[in-house]
Protein backbone atom coordinates (compact mmCIF):
# COMPACT_ATOMS: atom_id res chain seq x y z
CA UNK A 1 0.00 0.00 0.00
CA UNK A 2 2.82 2.40 0.91
CA UNK A 3 4.58 1.60 -2.37
CA UNK A 4 1.40 2.33 -4.30
CA UNK A 5 1.02 5.66 -2.49
CA UNK A 6 4.65 6.52 -3.25
CA UNK A 7 4.25 5.77 -6.95
CA UNK A 8 0.95 7.66 -7.21
CA UNK A 9 2.44 10.67 -5.41
CA UNK A 10 5.50 10.67 -7.66
CA UNK A 11 3.31 10.39 -10.78
CA UNK A 12 1.44 13.61 -10.02
CA UNK A 13 4.37 15.42 -8.44
CA UNK A 14 3.20 15.72 -4.83
CA UNK A 15 4.30 14.29 -1.48
CA UNK A 16 2.59 11.26 0.08
CA UNK A 17 0.98 13.35 2.88
CA UNK A 18 -0.48 15.71 0.26
CA UNK A 19 -1.77 12.78 -1.81
CA UNK A 20 -3.39 11.28 1.30
CA UNK A 21 -5.05 14.62 2.01
CA UNK A 22 -6.26 14.98 -1.60
CA UNK A 23 -7.80 11.50 -1.58
CA UNK A 24 -9.67 12.23 1.67
CA UNK A 25 -10.63 15.64 0.36
CA UNK A 26 -12.15 14.19 -2.82
CA UNK A 27 -13.89 11.53 -0.67
CA UNK A 28 -16.02 14.32 0.84
CA UNK A 29 -18.02 14.31 -2.42
CA UNK A 30 -19.46 10.75 -2.16
CA UNK A 31 -19.79 11.21 1.62
CA UNK A 32 -21.78 14.40 1.02
CA UNK A 33 -23.95 12.56 -1.49
CA UNK A 34 -24.70 9.73 0.96
CA UNK A 35 -25.73 12.19 3.67
CA UNK A 36 -28.81 13.03 1.59
CA UNK A 37 -30.18 9.57 2.44
CA UNK A 38 -29.51 9.59 6.21
CA UNK A 39 -32.90 9.66 8.00
CA UNK A 40 -33.57 11.71 11.14
CA UNK A 41 -31.81 14.69 12.70
CA UNK A 42 -29.65 12.87 15.25
CA UNK A 43 -28.23 10.36 12.73
CA UNK A 44 -27.40 13.25 10.39
CA UNK A 45 -25.48 15.08 13.11
CA UNK A 46 -23.64 11.87 14.03
CA UNK A 47 -22.86 11.20 10.37
CA UNK A 48 -21.45 14.72 9.88
CA UNK A 49 -19.33 14.64 13.03
CA UNK A 50 -18.16 11.05 12.58
CA UNK A 51 -17.07 11.40 8.95
CA UNK A 52 -15.33 14.69 9.63
CA UNK A 53 -13.34 13.11 12.46
CA UNK A 54 -12.59 9.96 10.43
CA UNK A 55 -11.30 11.84 7.38
CA UNK A 56 -9.21 14.10 9.63
CA UNK A 57 -7.64 11.02 11.20
CA UNK A 58 -6.90 9.48 7.79
CA UNK A 59 -5.47 12.76 6.48
CA UNK A 60 -3.50 14.12 9.42
CA UNK A 61 -3.38 11.44 12.10
CA UNK A 62 -4.98 11.03 15.53
CA UNK A 63 -3.55 14.27 16.99
CA UNK A 64 -5.58 16.37 14.53
CA UNK A 65 -8.85 15.55 16.26
CA UNK A 66 -7.33 16.42 19.63
CA UNK A 67 -6.42 19.83 18.22
CA UNK A 68 -9.95 20.29 16.91
CA UNK A 69 -11.45 19.36 20.27
CA UNK A 70 -9.66 22.21 22.07
CA UNK A 71 -11.34 25.23 20.37
CA UNK A 72 -14.65 23.36 20.10
CA UNK A 73 -14.76 22.65 23.84
CA UNK A 74 -13.49 26.13 24.74
CA UNK A 75 -16.25 27.68 22.66
CA UNK A 76 -18.97 25.39 23.97
CA UNK A 77 -17.89 25.88 27.59
CA UNK A 78 -17.97 29.67 27.20
CA UNK A 79 -21.51 29.46 25.76
CA UNK A 80 -22.55 27.18 28.61
CA UNK A 81 -21.09 29.23 31.46
CA UNK A 82 -21.03 32.89 30.40
CA UNK A 83 -23.47 33.66 27.61
CA UNK A 84 -23.29 37.44 28.02
CA UNK A 85 -19.61 37.47 26.95
CA UNK A 86 -19.18 34.12 25.23
CA UNK A 87 -18.59 35.71 21.82
CA UNK A 88 -15.57 37.81 22.74
CA UNK A 89 -14.19 35.08 25.04
CA UNK A 90 -14.36 32.49 22.26
CA UNK A 91 -12.89 34.95 19.77
CA UNK A 92 -9.72 35.45 21.82
CA UNK A 93 -9.42 31.85 23.03
CA UNK A 94 -10.01 30.44 19.54
CA UNK A 95 -7.53 32.76 17.87
CA UNK A 96 -5.06 32.27 20.72
CA UNK A 97 -5.03 28.51 20.25
CA UNK A 98 -4.82 28.83 16.45
CA UNK A 99 -1.86 31.22 16.73
CA UNK A 100 -0.16 28.77 19.11
CA UNK A 101 -0.58 25.97 16.54
CA UNK A 102 0.69 28.23 13.75
CA UNK A 103 3.82 29.01 15.76
CA UNK A 104 4.40 25.42 16.89
CA UNK A 105 3.92 23.74 13.52
CA UNK A 106 5.17 26.58 11.27
CA UNK A 107 2.75 25.23 8.69
CA UNK A 108 3.64 27.76 6.03
CA UNK A 109 7.13 26.29 5.65
CA UNK A 110 5.67 22.78 5.44
CA UNK A 111 3.17 23.85 2.76
CA UNK A 112 5.91 25.51 0.71
CA UNK A 113 7.95 22.29 0.80
CA UNK A 114 5.03 20.05 -0.20
CA UNK A 115 3.97 18.96 3.26
CA UNK A 116 0.61 19.40 4.96
CA UNK A 117 -0.88 19.30 8.44
CA UNK A 118 -4.19 19.93 10.20
CA UNK A 119 -3.64 23.67 10.70
CA UNK A 120 -5.57 24.57 7.54
CA UNK A 121 -8.64 22.67 8.74
CA UNK A 122 -8.19 24.22 12.21
CA UNK A 123 -8.36 27.67 10.59
CA UNK A 124 -11.80 26.90 9.15
CA UNK A 125 -12.96 25.30 12.40
CA UNK A 126 -11.90 28.37 14.41
CA UNK A 127 -14.16 30.64 12.35
CA UNK A 128 -17.11 28.27 12.82
CA UNK A 129 -16.60 28.05 16.59
CA UNK A 130 -16.33 31.85 16.94
CA UNK A 131 -19.37 32.62 14.77
CA UNK A 132 -21.48 30.09 16.69
CA UNK A 133 -20.54 31.69 20.05
CA UNK A 134 -21.11 35.24 18.79
CA UNK A 135 -24.51 34.29 17.35
CA UNK A 136 -25.48 32.67 20.66
CA UNK A 137 -24.31 35.86 22.38
CA UNK A 138 -26.48 37.91 20.00
CA UNK A 139 -29.47 35.80 21.01
CA UNK A 140 -29.81 37.70 24.30
CA UNK A 141 -29.63 41.17 22.69
CA UNK A 142 -32.64 43.26 21.70
CA UNK A 143 -33.51 42.66 18.07
CA UNK A 144 -34.05 46.34 17.18
CA UNK A 145 -30.39 47.15 17.83
CA UNK A 146 -29.03 44.39 15.58
CA UNK A 147 -27.94 44.43 11.95
CA UNK A 148 -29.80 42.26 9.44
CA UNK A 149 -27.08 39.57 9.45
CA UNK A 150 -27.21 39.42 13.25
CA UNK A 151 -31.00 39.05 13.25
CA UNK A 152 -30.81 36.30 10.65
CA UNK A 153 -28.05 34.25 12.26
CA UNK A 154 -28.52 34.69 16.01
CA UNK A 155 -29.17 31.61 18.11
CA UNK A 156 -31.82 31.72 20.83
CA UNK A 157 -31.19 28.22 22.14
CA UNK A 158 -27.88 26.54 23.00
CA UNK A 159 -27.13 23.77 20.47
CA UNK A 160 -26.69 20.30 21.90
CA UNK A 161 -23.15 18.95 21.94
CA UNK A 162 -23.78 16.54 19.06
CA UNK A 163 -25.42 19.29 16.97
CA UNK A 164 -22.44 21.50 17.65
CA UNK A 165 -19.93 18.79 16.70
CA UNK A 166 -21.90 17.98 13.55
CA UNK A 167 -21.77 21.62 12.50
CA UNK A 168 -18.06 22.04 13.28
CA UNK A 169 -16.86 18.78 11.68
CA UNK A 170 -19.23 18.45 8.72
CA UNK A 171 -16.65 17.06 6.31
CA UNK A 172 -17.76 18.94 3.18
CA UNK A 173 -16.41 22.19 4.57
CA UNK A 174 -14.14 20.92 7.34
CA UNK A 175 -10.93 20.79 5.31
CA UNK A 176 -10.97 24.01 3.28
CA UNK A 177 -14.27 25.77 3.86
CA UNK A 178 -16.54 27.32 2.91
CA UNK A 179 -17.58 28.75 6.27
CA UNK A 180 -21.34 28.86 6.80
CA UNK A 181 -23.71 29.68 9.65
CA UNK A 182 -25.00 27.36 12.37
CA UNK A 183 -28.54 28.56 11.62
CA UNK A 184 -28.22 27.39 8.01
CA UNK A 185 -26.80 24.04 9.16
CA UNK A 186 -29.83 23.55 11.42
CA UNK A 187 -32.33 24.47 8.68
CA UNK A 188 -30.62 22.14 6.21
CA UNK A 189 -30.53 19.24 8.67
CA UNK A 190 -34.12 19.72 9.81
CA UNK A 191 -35.59 20.50 6.37
CA UNK A 192 -36.64 24.04 7.29
CA UNK A 193 -36.50 27.38 5.46
CA UNK A 194 -35.44 27.06 1.84
CA UNK A 195 -34.89 23.32 2.40
CA UNK A 196 -38.51 22.81 3.42
CA UNK A 197 -40.58 20.56 1.16
CA UNK A 198 -43.24 23.28 1.15
CA UNK A 199 -40.74 25.93 -0.06
CA UNK A 200 -41.05 27.47 -3.52
CA UNK A 201 -40.43 25.01 -6.35
CA UNK A 202 -39.69 21.27 -6.37
CA UNK A 203 -36.74 19.72 -4.58
CA UNK A 204 -33.75 21.00 -6.59
CA UNK A 205 -31.37 18.57 -8.30
CA UNK A 206 -27.72 19.20 -7.36
CA UNK A 207 -26.15 17.04 -10.05
CA UNK A 208 -25.71 19.59 -12.84
CA UNK A 209 -24.10 22.12 -10.49
CA UNK A 210 -21.89 19.39 -9.00
CA UNK A 211 -20.62 18.31 -12.42
CA UNK A 212 -19.89 21.95 -13.31
CA UNK A 213 -17.83 22.36 -10.11
CA UNK A 214 -15.91 19.12 -10.80
CA UNK A 215 -15.11 20.11 -14.39
CA UNK A 216 -13.93 23.47 -13.10
CA UNK A 217 -11.74 21.72 -10.52
CA UNK A 218 -10.18 19.48 -13.19
CA UNK A 219 -9.38 22.42 -15.45
CA UNK A 220 -7.88 24.44 -12.58
CA UNK A 221 -5.62 21.62 -11.43
CA UNK A 222 -4.46 20.86 -14.99
CA UNK A 223 -3.55 24.50 -15.59
CA UNK A 224 -1.80 24.79 -12.23
CA UNK A 225 0.31 21.65 -12.84
CA UNK A 226 1.26 23.00 -16.27
CA UNK A 227 2.25 26.48 -15.04
CA UNK A 228 3.95 25.81 -11.70
CA UNK A 229 7.23 24.34 -13.08
CA UNK A 230 7.69 27.46 -15.24
CA UNK A 231 7.28 29.98 -12.42
CA UNK A 232 9.06 28.72 -9.27
CA UNK A 233 9.03 31.02 -6.24
CA UNK A 234 12.73 30.33 -5.67
CA UNK A 235 13.47 32.53 -8.67
CA UNK A 236 13.06 35.71 -6.59
CA UNK A 237 16.38 35.11 -4.85
CA UNK A 238 18.07 33.69 -7.95
CA UNK A 239 20.87 35.87 -9.45
CA UNK A 240 19.33 35.49 -12.92
CA UNK A 241 16.15 37.23 -11.71
CA UNK A 242 18.16 40.26 -10.65
CA UNK A 243 19.64 40.51 -14.15
CA UNK A 244 16.23 40.97 -15.74
CA UNK A 245 14.82 44.38 -16.56
CA UNK A 246 12.11 46.06 -14.48
CA UNK A 247 9.18 45.07 -16.70
CA UNK A 248 10.25 41.44 -16.96
CA UNK A 249 10.55 41.20 -13.16
CA UNK A 250 7.11 42.79 -12.78
CA UNK A 251 5.70 40.36 -15.36
CA UNK A 252 7.21 37.42 -13.50
CA UNK A 253 5.51 38.57 -10.28
CA UNK A 254 2.20 38.67 -12.14
CA UNK A 255 2.67 35.14 -13.50
CA UNK A 256 3.62 33.77 -10.06
CA UNK A 257 0.46 35.24 -8.57
CA UNK A 258 -1.62 34.03 -11.54
CA UNK A 259 -0.19 30.50 -11.22
CA UNK A 260 -0.71 30.22 -7.47
CA UNK A 261 -4.37 31.22 -7.68
CA UNK A 262 -5.29 28.14 -9.72
CA UNK A 263 -4.32 25.89 -6.82
CA UNK A 264 -6.88 27.67 -4.64
CA UNK A 265 -9.46 27.60 -7.43
CA UNK A 266 -9.06 23.80 -7.53
CA UNK A 267 -9.40 23.34 -3.77
CA UNK A 268 -12.48 25.56 -3.53
CA UNK A 269 -14.11 23.90 -6.56
CA UNK A 270 -13.84 20.48 -4.87
CA UNK A 271 -15.33 21.91 -1.65
CA UNK A 272 -18.11 23.49 -3.67
CA UNK A 273 -18.93 20.17 -5.36
CA UNK A 274 -19.05 18.39 -1.99
CA UNK A 275 -21.35 20.96 -0.38
CA UNK A 276 -23.61 21.20 -3.44
CA UNK A 277 -24.18 17.45 -3.77
CA UNK A 278 -25.03 17.20 -0.06
CA UNK A 279 -27.80 19.80 -0.56
CA UNK A 280 -26.31 22.40 1.79
CA UNK A 281 -25.04 24.42 -1.17
CA UNK A 282 -28.60 25.33 -2.17
CA UNK A 283 -29.26 29.05 -1.60
CA UNK A 284 -32.80 29.48 -2.89
CA UNK A 285 -34.66 29.98 -6.15
CA UNK A 286 -34.10 32.66 -8.77
CA UNK A 287 -36.81 35.20 -9.63
CA UNK A 288 -36.90 34.02 -13.26
CA UNK A 289 -39.85 32.21 -14.78
CA UNK A 290 -39.68 29.31 -14.27
CA UNK A 291 -37.52 29.71 -11.13
CA UNK A 292 -34.10 28.07 -11.18
CA UNK A 293 -32.16 26.75 -8.18
CA UNK A 294 -29.15 28.78 -7.02
CA UNK A 295 -26.10 27.07 -5.52
CA UNK A 296 -24.18 30.07 -4.18
CA UNK A 297 -23.83 29.06 -0.52
CA UNK A 298 -20.74 26.95 -1.24
CA UNK A 299 -19.23 29.34 -3.79
CA UNK A 300 -15.88 30.57 -2.51
CA UNK A 301 -14.48 32.16 -5.66
CA UNK A 302 -15.58 33.78 -8.91
CA UNK A 303 -12.62 32.99 -11.17
CA UNK A 304 -13.39 35.47 -13.93
CA UNK A 305 -14.33 38.03 -11.31
CA UNK A 306 -10.86 37.73 -9.76
CA UNK A 307 -8.87 37.71 -12.99
CA UNK A 308 -10.75 40.68 -14.48
CA UNK A 309 -11.61 42.57 -11.29
CA UNK A 310 -12.27 46.26 -11.99
CA UNK A 311 -11.47 47.49 -8.50
CA UNK A 312 -9.62 46.20 -5.45
CA UNK A 313 -12.76 46.97 -3.44
CA UNK A 314 -14.53 44.16 -5.33
CA UNK A 315 -11.94 41.49 -4.44
CA UNK A 316 -13.60 40.39 -1.15
CA UNK A 317 -16.81 39.56 -3.05
CA UNK A 318 -15.04 37.37 -5.63
CA UNK A 319 -12.09 35.83 -3.70
CA UNK A 320 -12.41 33.56 -0.64
CA UNK A 321 -15.98 34.80 -0.57
CA UNK A 322 -17.27 33.07 2.55
CA UNK A 323 -14.27 34.05 4.71
CA UNK A 324 -14.61 37.63 3.43
CA UNK A 325 -18.28 37.53 4.46
CA UNK A 326 -17.27 36.20 7.90
CA UNK A 327 -14.72 39.00 8.35
CA UNK A 328 -17.30 41.59 7.35
CA UNK A 329 -19.99 40.32 9.74
CA UNK A 330 -17.81 39.38 12.73
CA UNK A 331 -14.96 41.92 12.56
CA UNK A 332 -15.45 44.89 10.21
CA UNK A 333 -19.08 45.75 11.01
CA UNK A 334 -18.65 45.17 14.75
CA UNK A 335 -15.80 47.70 14.89
CA UNK A 336 -17.99 50.49 13.50
CA UNK A 337 -19.25 52.77 16.28
CA UNK A 338 -22.96 53.52 16.19
CA UNK A 339 -23.72 56.62 14.16
CA UNK A 340 -20.28 56.75 12.55
CA UNK A 341 -18.99 55.70 9.13
CA UNK A 342 -16.28 53.05 8.71
CA UNK A 343 -12.80 54.27 7.88
CA UNK A 344 -9.27 53.03 7.29
CA UNK A 345 -9.01 51.76 10.90
CA UNK A 346 -11.79 49.19 10.42
CA UNK A 347 -10.27 48.10 7.11
CA UNK A 348 -6.75 47.75 8.53
CA UNK A 349 -8.00 45.93 11.67
CA UNK A 350 -9.98 43.47 9.53
CA UNK A 351 -7.00 42.80 7.27
CA UNK A 352 -4.77 42.35 10.33
CA UNK A 353 -7.15 39.74 11.79
CA UNK A 354 -7.12 37.99 8.41
CA UNK A 355 -3.31 37.99 8.42
CA UNK A 356 -3.16 36.52 11.95
CA UNK A 357 -5.71 33.90 10.97
CA UNK A 358 -3.42 32.75 8.15
CA UNK A 359 -0.32 32.67 10.37
CA UNK A 360 2.40 34.87 11.85
CA UNK A 361 4.80 34.80 8.93
CA UNK A 362 6.07 38.25 7.90
CA UNK A 363 4.84 37.63 4.35
CA UNK A 364 1.24 37.22 5.55
CA UNK A 365 1.35 40.36 7.70
CA UNK A 366 2.89 42.43 4.91
CA UNK A 367 0.45 41.08 2.33
CA UNK A 368 -2.64 41.99 4.34
CA UNK A 369 -1.33 45.45 5.29
CA UNK A 370 -0.63 45.89 1.58
CA UNK A 371 -4.21 44.76 0.88
CA UNK A 372 -5.58 47.48 3.13
CA UNK A 373 -3.47 50.08 1.28
CA UNK A 374 -4.53 48.59 -2.07
CA UNK A 375 -8.24 48.82 -1.25
CA UNK A 376 -7.90 52.34 0.16
CA UNK A 377 -6.09 53.48 -3.00
CA UNK A 378 -8.72 51.86 -5.21
CA UNK A 379 -11.44 53.72 -3.30
CA UNK A 380 -9.74 57.01 -4.16
CA UNK A 381 -9.81 56.18 -7.88
CA UNK A 382 -13.44 55.08 -7.59
CA UNK A 383 -14.46 58.36 -5.96
CA UNK A 384 -12.76 60.25 -8.79
CA UNK A 385 -14.65 58.08 -11.30
CA UNK A 386 -18.00 59.20 -9.91
CA UNK A 387 -17.27 62.93 -10.32
CA UNK A 388 -16.11 63.16 -13.94
CA UNK A 389 -17.60 63.00 -17.44
CA UNK A 390 -18.27 59.55 -18.99
CA UNK A 391 -15.21 59.77 -21.27
CA UNK A 392 -12.76 60.46 -18.44
CA UNK A 393 -14.62 57.98 -16.25
CA UNK A 394 -13.82 55.16 -18.69
CA UNK A 395 -10.15 56.09 -18.50
CA UNK A 396 -10.28 55.98 -14.69
CA UNK A 397 -12.11 52.63 -14.77
CA UNK A 398 -9.29 51.17 -16.86
CA UNK A 399 -6.74 52.82 -14.57
CA UNK A 400 -8.39 51.18 -11.54
CA UNK A 401 -8.24 47.78 -13.25
CA UNK A 402 -4.53 48.15 -14.11
CA UNK A 403 -3.80 49.45 -10.61
CA UNK A 404 -5.56 46.48 -8.99
CA UNK A 405 -3.81 43.89 -11.17
CA UNK A 406 -0.43 45.51 -10.52
CA UNK A 407 -0.73 45.88 -6.74
CA UNK A 408 -2.52 42.56 -6.17
CA UNK A 409 0.13 40.43 -7.87
CA UNK A 410 2.97 42.47 -6.40
CA UNK A 411 1.49 42.09 -2.90
CA UNK A 412 0.69 38.39 -3.26
CA UNK A 413 4.38 37.49 -3.55
CA UNK A 414 4.64 38.04 0.21
CA UNK A 415 1.71 35.65 0.76
CA UNK A 416 3.50 32.98 -1.28
CA UNK A 417 7.15 33.26 -0.17
CA UNK A 418 6.33 34.08 3.50
CA UNK A 419 9.83 35.01 4.68
CA UNK A 420 10.76 38.66 5.28
CA UNK A 421 13.96 38.37 3.23
CA UNK A 422 12.26 36.94 0.13
CA UNK A 423 9.32 39.33 0.41
CA UNK A 424 11.49 42.43 0.61
CA UNK A 425 13.79 41.10 -2.12
CA UNK A 426 10.86 40.69 -4.53
CA UNK A 427 9.32 44.04 -3.62
CA UNK A 428 12.66 45.82 -3.85
CA UNK A 429 13.35 44.29 -7.27
CA UNK A 430 10.52 46.43 -8.68
CA UNK A 431 11.37 49.48 -6.54
CA UNK A 432 8.43 48.92 -4.15
CA UNK A 433 6.06 50.18 -6.83
CA UNK A 434 3.09 48.27 -5.38
CA UNK A 435 3.55 50.01 -2.03
CA UNK A 436 4.38 53.50 -3.29
CA UNK A 437 1.46 53.82 -5.73
CA UNK A 438 -1.32 53.11 -3.15
CA UNK A 439 0.27 55.48 -0.61
CA UNK A 440 0.53 58.23 -3.25
CA UNK A 441 -3.12 57.71 -4.24
CA UNK A 442 -4.28 57.88 -0.60
CA UNK A 443 -2.36 61.15 -0.11
CA UNK A 444 -3.72 62.57 -3.37
CA UNK A 445 -7.22 61.57 -2.29
CA UNK A 446 -6.88 63.87 0.73
CA UNK A 447 -5.79 66.75 -1.51
CA UNK A 448 -7.78 66.22 -4.72
CA UNK A 449 -11.19 65.61 -3.21
CA UNK A 450 -13.82 65.08 -5.91
CA UNK A 451 -16.96 67.13 -6.08
CA UNK A 452 -20.44 65.68 -6.22
CA UNK A 453 -20.86 62.68 -8.52
CA UNK A 454 -21.64 63.53 -12.10
CA UNK A 455 -24.58 61.15 -12.34
CA UNK A 456 -25.05 59.05 -9.25
CA UNK A 457 -23.78 58.78 -5.75
CA UNK A 458 -20.96 56.35 -5.02
CA UNK A 459 -21.99 52.97 -3.81
CA UNK A 460 -22.02 52.65 -0.05
CA UNK A 461 -19.60 49.76 -0.01
CA UNK A 462 -16.98 51.87 -1.75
Amino acid sequence: MDLEMDSMAAAIGVSVPVLRFLLCFVATIPIGFLRRFIPGRLPKHLYSAGNGALLSYLSFGFSSNLHFLVPMLLGYTSMLLYRARCGIITFFLGFGYLIGCHVYYMSGDAWKEGGIDATGALMVLTLKVISCAINYNDGVLKEEGLREAQKKNRLIKLPSLIEYFGYCLNCGSHFAGPVYEMKDYFDWTEGKGIWSTSAKGPSPSPYGATVRALLQAGFCMALYLYLVPHFPLSRFTDPIYQQWGFWKRLGYQYMCGFTARWKYYFIWSISEASIIISGLGFSGWSESSPPKPRWDRAKNVDILGVEFVKSAVELPVVWNIQVSTWLRHYVYERLIQKGKKPGFFQLLATQTISAIWHGLYPGYIIFFVQSALMIAGSRVIYRWQQAVSPTIKNVLVFMNFVYTVLVLNYSSVGFMVLSLHETLASYGSVHYIGTIVPVVLILLGNVMKPGKPAKSKARKDQ
